[in-house]
């Protein structure tokens, strides 16, 4: 984690400073209204107006650098467009900050009491020629220096003739194709997201659940919002076990907002009540399909309790301006990433068996990921906003956003652990109702919370030495993934010669090559190669990222002939002889590697605790999911 000295500490102060000096001089404390218009959403350029309650003299206005959920300075400045401000009729001149390039600085005439801002948007995801999906970073300007849980403002939506609007924002009335929603704080507004579509649909979920909850979908074709039965009882069961595991709720209602598009792109991003989801079209409608977007609704659902509503302090700015200290992300996503996958078993979303097979591959990976041996966990975590997105090229070697997969693992660990401690009295739950359901049932706010909070929480469910048993797993060098929590389930991590039903899945839809536990290559479809694992044959062969296999053992490349070629040395001195091109020339290269395909699976440890068979047990009398066409 970075440290800053105290003349550091001192300048950032004198900035704040500064900056509220200059905002207080100008900004009046009436709602800021805004109005975004989408009404012409698929051309990509959509448009907004703001108006700003002010007083005459300096303001400085931000744009949304750090967003909540991304975890890093993706605010969309540079497709902020066509920007004026107005006041009594007439432009103002403004100028961008020199060292905050989301940063306005503009002066206020005697007399002025109301600024006029006007502003585009250039959009090129989470959009298609059908819908479209509004986070409201993409026009929000709000006055620096001034908390965003004390800003009100009120907005309005305009959408094209006939689409339909789901979000979590309380409508107050409807003025054509414009929807008004009740006054709430910048902070509320930049965590409600607006979908709204051509094909859309809002069904109710849960009916006997307390607040009330929504999926609202919009796709690119009129029957793709006619969902499964499947996943229609999945999703009603998701309530209901969130609401078993986690006993509260922090939310008024809860929107879970869905495209189902291939143009609008993926998404999961986490809201306070509500959440943006993105998959393909056909994304749940097939079984392979919807097994591989399983954990989608469940994860972006649980953040609403671990993530928005108990948020690590480092995270829990005051603005969006001020910069996010990640060192507690395997806590914010590595715990949702475990509680979300256990609540698609729970609901339906996966079977037992699918999950298992699911936790095979995350742990296969990172035991196999050399990176390990020189960065931590926790440093993914805190280098979160420089990782998240990177090149597949050797990132086994940088490592990338392992917080997640490798919190799964630790937080599997830890539930099992308390399971063990407690001869099966206590589990995860236990501490999900003290931490993340601390003050009961709340609305939307943030709690923050710390390290030694977390060590508090969890040694009232079960006496323990928690804090060394988290450091020694998330600050420790070591060459193998934390596999504990597996064993202690009753499992232990194997290879076979055959990929489970959901590598088969992934391997079908993605058609791709893995050959990553054998050979130590990701391979496209075509035969380039995305990544080598470091100390693998392929490294030591020196293939690199890139590079793309033309021929084997003589033959065109193709996936099969590939997977044959790693079969037929097994056993046999002989190497996989490629023909590899690299930029415009070609070469011959020998893979030296004798030990035939490789897929990871767990394996029942007959004679111990099936502890990971107990944990995808529902809590609650969940529907049965319908048998699968």
């Amino acid at each position: 984690m970075p440290r800053f000295s105290v003349a550091h500490m001192r300048c950032a102060l004198l900035l704040n400073a500064f900056l509220l000096t200059t905002t207080f001089v100008a900004f009046a404390a009436a709602p800021i209204t805004i109005t975004a218009d989408l009404s012409e959403a698929p051309r990509k350029l959509w448009h907004a107006d703001l108006t700003i309650p002010v007083q005459p003299g300096a303001l400085t206005l931000t744009a949304v650098k750090w967003v909540p959920g991304n975890h890093r300075p993706t605010g969309p400045i540079s497709d902020l467009t066509g920007i004026v401000f107005r006041a009594n009729g007439q432009a103002l001149p403004w100028r961008r900050d020199d060292v905050d390039l989301y940063a306005f600085h503009l002066t206020i005439p005697q007399g002025v009491s109301t600024l006029e801002v006007h502003v585009d948007a250039i959009v090129t995801a989470r959009v298609s020629d059908k819908l479209a999906m509004l986070e409201w970073e993409k026009f929000l300007l709000y006055p620096a220096g001034i908390p965003v849980r004390e800003i009100q403002i009120q907005p309005s939506v305009k959408v094209p003739a006939g689409w339909g609007v789901g979000t979590a924002l309380s409508p107050t009335g409807t003025d054509g194709n414009t929807t008004h929603f009740a006054p709430l704080t910048v902070e509320m507004l930049e965590d409600s997201p607006v979908l709204t579509g051509k094909y859309f649909k809002e069904i109710p979920l849960a009916p006997d659940i307390t607040p009330k909850h929504f999926l609202d979908v919009a796709g690119d074709a009129p029957e793709d919002v006619d969902l499964r039965p499947q996943f229609l009882t999945a999703i009603n069961n998701l309530v209901h076990e969130a609401a078993a595991m986690y006993s509260s709720h922090h939310y008024n209602s809860y929107h879970f907002l869905l495209t189902l598009s291939d143009y609008a792109g993926g998404e999961g991003l986490e809201h306070h009540q509500s959440s943006d989801n993105g998959v393909g079209e056909k994304g749940y409608a097939d079984d392979e399909h919807a097994m591989l977007e399983a954990d989608l609704l469940p994860h972006e659902f649980t953040h609403s309790w671990n993530g928005k509503y108990r948020r690590p302090e480092g995270l829990a700015t005051p603005d969006y301006a001020t910069p996010m200290q990640g060192k507690l992300l395997w806590v914010y996503e590595g715990m949702t990433q475990y509680l979300g996958n256990v609540l698609a078993a729970r609901s339906g979303f996966l079977t037992p068996e699918q999950y298992r097979e699911s936790l095979a591959l995350v742990a296969a990976t990172y035991d196999n990921r050399p990176g390990r041996t020189w960065r931590n966990t926790e440093d993914t975590a805190v280098a979160a906003s420089i990782l998240r997105g990177g090149n597949p090229a050797w990132s086994n070697w940088r490592r990338g956003q392992d917080y997640y997969d490798e919190g799964e693992l630790l937080w599997l660990d830890v539930d099992t652990t308390i399971r063990q401690m407690t001869h099966d009295k206590k589990s995860l739950h236990d501490f999900c109702v003290l931490f993340l359901g601390k003050g009961s049932n709340t609305g939307p706010m943030v709690v923050p919370y710390d390290f030694d909070e977390l060590v508090k929480t969890l040694n009232e469910v079960v006496p323990n030495d928690w804090a060394s048993f988290l450091h020694e797993r998330i600050t420790t060098l070591s060459p193998h993934a934390n596999l504990a929590g597996i064993e202690h389930g009753g499992y232990k991590l194997v290879y076979t010669d055959k990929p489970t039903s959901y590598e088969r899945a992934q391997l079908s839809i993605r058609g791709n090559v893995d050959a990553w536990f054998s050979v130590g290559l990701h391979l496209r479809h075509d035969g380039t190669i995305s990544d080598v694992r470091v100390y693998s044959a392929a490294d030591e062969a020196k293939l690199a990222p890139g590079e793309k296999v033309i021929a084997v053992n003589g033959r065109i490349f193709s996936t099969d002939d590939f997977r044959d070629a790693i079969k037929q040395a097994k056993g046999s001195s002989e190497p996989i002889h490629l023909i590899v091109q690299s930029d415009t020339y070609i070469y011959p290269i020998d893979v030296n590697y004798h030990d035939g395909e490789k897929y990871p699976e767990l394996q029942r440890v007959e004679g111990t605790p099936a502890l990971l068979d107990d944990i995808t047990k529902p809590m609650t009398a969940v529907q049965p999911i319908a048998a699968k066409k």
